[in-house]
């Protein structure tokens, strides 16, 4: 019964991590963090930077603009948040 458990413990989800900077804190519990990735043209073959923003849940409001933060996937905590900051 015991490896049963520490079968469980073990598995563990693969969650997304990203690295971004924080673009607003204005709201409470929320920061909106802009992830900018490079990406090849497939007709141009030149690499193009295409940024997306998330929205993550900061628990204790401690972030603020121009931070580099990292974030991970979660459960839905709203309608748009995803992602909570790792550090």
């Amino acid at each position: 019964m015991k490896t049963a458990t520490k079968e469980k413990a073990i598995v563990k989800k693969n969650r997304k991590t990203l690295q971004g900077v924080v673009t607003s804190d204005k709201m409470a519990k929320t920061i909106v963090v802009s992830v900018t990735r490079f990406v090849k043209h497939p007709k141009y073959q030149k690499f193009v930077k295409i940024s997306k923003k998330y929205k993550a849940h900061d628990e204790n409001n401690e972030h603020k603009v121009g931070d580099k933060v990292t974030i991970e996937e979660c459960r839905p905590i709203s309608k748009d948040k995803t992602f909570t900051v790792v550090k």
